[in-house]
């Protein structure tokens, strides 16, 4: 019996819909969502990821990857790294050929993860209510195929945002620096305002999925 029929995750939900935020946004994907998360981050959008979902072997996962057209796959949550099988799930993916993302919240280590996927690392801001968990050693790990997501409320959170990024030297560091408008919380004009005043060598990204289809699970 093969690693892929044995090995398992408890899986929230697999769907075929558009990126809708960082690098490949835009592109089709098929989205993996994994159950469970250790944050409670104040504008979580996916709440319905912290219980529940359906014990799936690898194998099982992958052959529903593989009844959607796409070729890029990211794998997300929840905290899909709180779940250890998540790192052969992603090197699976890549031995498949797919281009493979994966969105974190960046309290969990990332270094064992397959180094063909591009980890999208969400610093938590100060009014996420989940600045403490993040794992600032994961920066020094970091490449350029990885990118750096902070989702920002307020002026404050902008402010600290802007002081991470010169700390760490994100944007030499990573590949792509994303500023995100929390949804329904900051206006994305004020937002954009903001990083072009400042001339921060960042890119704003609004969340396409909900653009199109509004804040629901599955797309």
């Amino acid at each position: 019996m093969s690693s892929l029929s044995k090995e398992s995750l408890r899986i929230s939900e697999i769907f075929y819909s558009l990126q809708g935020e960082a690098r490949e946004s835009g592109l089709p994907t098929v989205f993996v969502r994994l159950t469970g998360c250790p944050l409670r981050c104040t504008y979580c959008d996916s709440e319905y990821a912290f219980y529940g979902g359906e014990r799936m072997t690898l194998e099982q996962i992958l052959q529903q990857v593989k009844r959607h057209p796409a070729r890029h796959v990211c794998v997300t949550g929840g905290e899909p790294l709180a779940q250890p099988n998540c790192l052969p799930l992603l090197e699976s993916l890549c031995d498949e050929g797919y281009s493979v993302s994966l969105e974190t919240s960046g309290a969990m280590p990332v270094d064992q993860v397959d180094p063909r996927v591009s980890r999208v690392v969400d610093l938590k801001t100060p009014a996420s209510g989940e600045q403490h968990r993040n794992r600032m050693e994961n920066m020094q790990v970091l490449t350029r195929d990885d990118q750096i997501k902070f989702v920002i409320c307020d002026r404050g959170d902008y402010e600290w945002a802007r002081f991470t990024l010169d700390q760490y030297s994100l944007p030499e560091r990573v590949g792509e620096v994303l500023f995100s408008p929390s949804y329904e919380q900051l206006q994305a004009r004020q937002l954009a305002e903001w990083i072009l005043a400042d001339g921060l060598p960042v890119r704003m990204q609004m969340q396409l999925h909900k653009l199109l289809w509004g804040d629901i699970p599955g797309v």
